[in-house]
């Protein structure tokens, strides 16, 4: 069998990919993504892969390129995050999902599985048994997420009524934990600015929580093994997949803290999150919580019966398993599930001889510190500015690249006993903002030149850091580094700059002509 799967480099694809490759009756498989993961590593080697944005106008035609002669797709892209982007979300993820639903007819491929949710669910009142796959799937109108899936399952409807053909099978997972998905997770619920990392010296002292909370959650590996067995069981329609053990307030404190919790007034936990996402404390917003609270709780039985599927891990061990994930800033080698920083590669702790001035080095390096800031800055400002438009891809995975390297040159000034001389972080990143300043002929609107200017400016950039990366590997062998870790991150700088190049093509072939359009409407 040849499987496609959309979405390949996430916490699912990612384990669908190692439950694929351990299925006999899988073949082939090609992975799909916006954002391509690093193809040398487990699980993404040994699959074909193509970069497509499910979202854009022309995703149908190089979708079904992509599809032909595939026996199965299985659709897990899914966009979380921005949160306030409500019709980017909507068009990538319902707008995307008809894409797929179009390209697999066009290619005729005879099975499409996709990945719809516990969160696809009408609200449950009493929340006093578990359901089947029958309830409702309206969604919850005050989750975009929710919305979403309600709209994402009315999208599969319309196709299996027109395509009675094609088999249509509906995975509805409970939330989906596996350790490697702690920085993702951080990411996209938590941000940057909740201290998990410090949870390493101690818990919490207790643990507030709505109350009547209750929580289904499966391992990444179980759900990816039910998506395998769909697959090759060719099973229609609905299957919720959920580990047998549900998570109450008890269990989900013995996991995070000491045992201890206080349960809060779900309307107080939601104003609170609420507030915490508006000042931008918190990624997640309240439809989270509206969500958890309303959502019924799954029956897997028809899983069981019809997939022969069950779960290997329990809900608190997959937690457990996230949580220390979480700590730690667990990632795998794709932009999704990036690890949340870099660690010095050295064969023993790096050091500066006296053969080299202490004082020089330090002032190098904050300078190359202080370039990386602004750097990192604009191309993530960029990579959010140009979200909807074909070239995102592109400008998102240099944007990553380019954190883990500001993260990795960070780590390295601490670990030699440098200083950061953080005025000069604070200097270059004020620069970096009055630089978003200047005029591109458009005072409120997106100027056209405004991507083919920007584009420029982060192309002399990166090539400016080639000099840092070069003195790093030039004294590698006297401040006890990897020599290799330079070569790589020289190679990496190559790689922007190529991707910087396609870009500035896109920009260049648009911002200065009044007869073509370089943002979507």
């Amino acid at each position: 069998m040849r499987i496609v799967v959309i979405g390949a480099t996430g916490n699912a694809g990612t384990a669908v990919l190692r439950a694929l490759k351990n299925t006999p009756e899988v073949t082939s498989i090609t992975g799909i993504a916006r954002r391509l993961p690093d193809t040398t590593a487990e699980p993404y080697v040994d699959c074909e892969w193509v970069s497509v944005d499910v979202g854009a106008e022309e995703a149908v035609t190089h979708l079904s390129q992509a599809l032909a002669g595939a026996d199965a797709v299985i659709h897990l892209a899914w966009l979380i995050q921005p949160n306030d982007r409500r019709e980017l979300l909507h068009q990538v993820n319902v707008t995307g999902t008809r894409h797929v639903a179009e390209a697999v007819a066009a290619a005729g491929v005879p099975h499409l599985v996709v990945a719809c949710s516990v969160g696809s669910y009408a609200p449950d009142e009493t929340r006093d048994g578990l359901r089947d796959e029958s309830w409702p799937a309206t969604g919850i109108t005050s989750s975009h997420y929710s919305s979403d899936k309600a709209d994402q399952e009315r999208v599969l409807d319309e196709f299996s009524a027109q395509h009675p053909e094609i088999i249509v099978t509906r995975l509805r997972p409970g939330l989906i934990f596996q350790g490697d998905a702690g920085a993702e997770i951080q990411r996209y619920f938590l941000g940057p600015k909740v201290p998990v990392q410090l949870l390493k010296a101690g818990k919490l002292p207790t643990l507030p929580l709505p109350k009547g909370i209750q929580v289904q959650a499966v391992h990444s590996d179980d759900v990816a093994r039910a998506y395998a067995a769909a697959v090759v069981k060719r099973a229609p329609g609905a299957f919720n997949v959920c580990a047998d053990d549900i998570l109450g307030p008890q269990e989900l404190a013995d996991i995070v803290d000491h045992g201890h919790f206080v349960e809060l007034p779900p309307a107080l936990v939601r104003g609170s999150v609420k507030a915490a996402h508006k000042s931008g404390a918190l990624a997640a917003d309240e439809g989270w919580i509206d969500m958890a609270m309303q959502v019924p709780l799954m029956d897997n039985t028809r899983a069981r019966t019809e997939l022969g599927w069950e779960p290997r891990h329990t809900a608190a061990e997959a937690l457990k398993e996230l949580f220390e994930g979480l700590i730690s800033g667990r990632g795998a080698p794709s932009v999704p599930l990036r690890p949340r920083s870099a660690e010095v590669t050295s064969q023993e702790r790096p050091e500066v001889p006296e053969r080299i001035d202490r004082e020089l080095l330090e002032l190098y390096l904050s300078d190359h510190l202080s370039g990386a800031t602004a750097g990192t800055s604009r191309m993530a400002r960029m990579a959010d500015d140009f979200v909807d438009t074909p070239v995102f891809p592109q400008l998102s995975a240099v944007a990553e690249e380019l954190r883990w390297e500001r993260s990795f040159l960070k780590q390295l000034i601490h670990d030699l006993g440098l200083k950061q001389l953080p005025y000069r972080q604070v200097v270059a990143g004020a620069a970096e903002r009055v630089g978003r300043l200047k005029g591109n002929g458009r005072a409120i609107s997106r100027s056209p030149m405004t991507m083919l200017l920007e584009t420029e400016l982060m192309r002399s950039a990166v090539v400016g850091k080639r000099g840092g990366w070069q003195v790093l590997r030039e004294h590698a062998a006297d401040l006890n580094l990897d020599p290799e870790v330079f070569d790589e991150l020289l190679a990496q700088l190559d790689r922007q700059l190529n991707a910087l190049d396609e870009v500035h093509a896109y920009a260049r072939a648009r911002a200065l002509r009044a007869d073509r359009e370089i943002y979507p409407d």
